[in-house]
């Protein structure tokens, strides 16, 4: 699996406003500035800003203009999976040469390349509905999650 940079530093955006509001407790927390995300998390504050819109159209994020301006998590963390902030800035999770597995057209002997695809998207997604933007925040993974990223065999 590639994901892309705008996918990492939304994931990391994501993560860093879901830490902000767990720190300042119940309830909308705080707006924080792009400028003070890009810092955080070492993310070039122009390409921060699109991906931020994108989030903001996504429904992940809110925006408020002005001195006291910045981004909130549009949810609470915890409501908000990996697998969503993925979709909405790089569309659906797995494509093989831009089509989705179930539409591709494979024949003879490399016809079961097709359910090896859609199996390997199958799996990408349980980790990644699993994963929520607090667990990220919080350092603390689903079990399963710490089981396979325990594997040795999962660096190979």
């Amino acid at each position: 699996m590639r994901l892309s940079a705008r996918v990492d530093y939304a994931l990391r955006a994501a993560a860093e406003l879901a830490a902000v509001a767990e720190r300042g407790g119940v309830g909308r927390s705080r707006p924080v500035t792009a400028e003070q995300i890009a810092r955080a998390q070492e993310i070039p504050p122009k390409f921060l800003e699109s991906i931020l819109l994108q989030l903001r159209r996504g429904g992940i994020v809110h925006a408020q203009r002005g001195p006291e301006g910045g981004y909130w998590l549009a949810r609470p963390a915890a409501e908000i999976s990996l697998a969503e902030v993925i979709r909405v800035i790089d569309g659906p999770l797995a494509h093989v040469r831009g089509q989705r597995p179930e539409q591709l057209g494979y024949h003879g002997a490399a016809r079961a390349l097709q359910d090896v695809w859609i199996a390997l998207r199958a799996s990408e997604r349980e980790i990644l509905e699993l994963v929520t933007v607090a667990d990220v925040a919080r350092g603390s993974l689903p079990g399963r999650v710490n089981e396979l990223a325990a594997d040795p065999r999962a660096w190979n």
